[in-house]
């Protein structure tokens, strides 16, 4: 991540108990523009480390005065998400990526059907004030769990009407991925953001009933899991560079110096796909076919073994 926003907290909302909304806006001048499912990444500024994670951008893409994202506090968070809830406030200042798009709208979709998992509803409320403006046909459907992932809901509710399809796993109540897909109109698109049990479990329903991959859009912003301590070599340079178990390969390579381009960070975009000449791989990543995997790393979610180092082609 080269270009970098200064940014100052304008405004913080706590929505549920493990949901809170920051508002950012520009130190200088104004804030880049950005499109319906853009996302930025926060640096977070840790005592023993810095972190870049990526949030969706929520607010009405006509509107780029200020930004808004929802950070949801992970159970096993590895700082970042802990940071934001309890240490930045109003007036704290930040550092954000320029916005990119890896989960935009499809411009010749006849219909959309949304489907979000708990916090996978963020990139959802920047996709319907575009899908309100343009009179487009859409549903709106989101699994949670209230009193603890429902945010938004009441809004949504108000907002949508019959649109809005609500599914409160603390009320028994259970999204039927396979009535969901069935009798759409001709031109329907999918797009997915969620948990990857929601995405698996959608993708292969819409699959089985021959929707065709095109018609499939989907995004999941997941910390990289940790693993055990390895080794990377950059071959053309001969540095050595120690990955720790919670640290991934690309935080490392960023860390001593080596920038690797990127964009969610999560192993799904192929933006920081890196070649590799030998050693042990652990490949994490969606979107890597198994040919490509054969000489080709995802840093930013796979990992080396300990049979020795894994080889770099950097």
């Amino acid at each position: 991540m080269s270009a970098l926003l200064e940014v100052q907290v304008a405004a913080v909302r706590q929505l549920t108990p493990v949901v809170r909304e920051f508002t950012f806006a520009a130190v200088n001048g104004r804030l880049p523009g950005f499109s319906s499912g853009s996302h930025v990444q926060v640096v977070l500024p840790l005592a023993e480390r810095t972190l870049r994670n990526a949030y969706s951008l929520l607010g009405d893409p006509r509107d780029s005065g200020v930004y808004r994202i929802a950070v949801r506090l992970q159970e096993a968070s590895r700082g970042g998400s802990r940071y934001l809830h309890e240490q930045v406030q109003v007036g704290d200042r930040l550092q954000i990526g320029v916005p990119s798009n890896l989960f935009p709208l499809h411009s010749l979709a006849r219909h959309h059907i949304l489907v979000a998992g708990g916090i996978g509803i963020t990139p959802f409320m920047a996709y319907l004030a575009e899908l309100e403006a343009q009179g487009a046909s859409f549903e709106l459907h989101y699994a949670y769990r209230s009193g603890l992932t429902d945010a938004y809901t009441a809004e949504l509710q108000a907002r949508l009407g019959a649109r809005f399809h609500g599914y409160d796993a603390a009320a028994g109540q259970r999204l039927d991925c396979a009535n969901l897909l069935t009798g759409k109109p001709l031109g329907s698109h999918l797009y997915i953001c969620g948990p990857q049990r929601l995405l698996d479990d959608l993708r292969a329903r819409a699959a089985a009933l021959g929707w065709s991959a095109g018609r499939l859009h989907w995004e999941a912003f997941a910390a990289p899991e940790p693993g055990l301590p390895f080794t990377a070599e950059l071959t053309r340079s001969g540095q050595r560079i120690a990955v720790a178990g919670d640290h991934s390969l690309l935080e490392a390579l960023e860390a001593a110096g080596v920038e690797v381009p990127n964009l969610c960070r999560g192993g799904v975009c192929g933006q920081c796909a890196t070649g590799y000449l030998g050693g042990e791989v652990e490949h994490r990543d969606h979107y890597l076919d198994e040919q490509q995997r054969s000489h080709v790393l995802m840093p930013c979610v796979s990992r080396g073994g300990c049979s020795g180092p894994l080889l770099l082609d950097l």
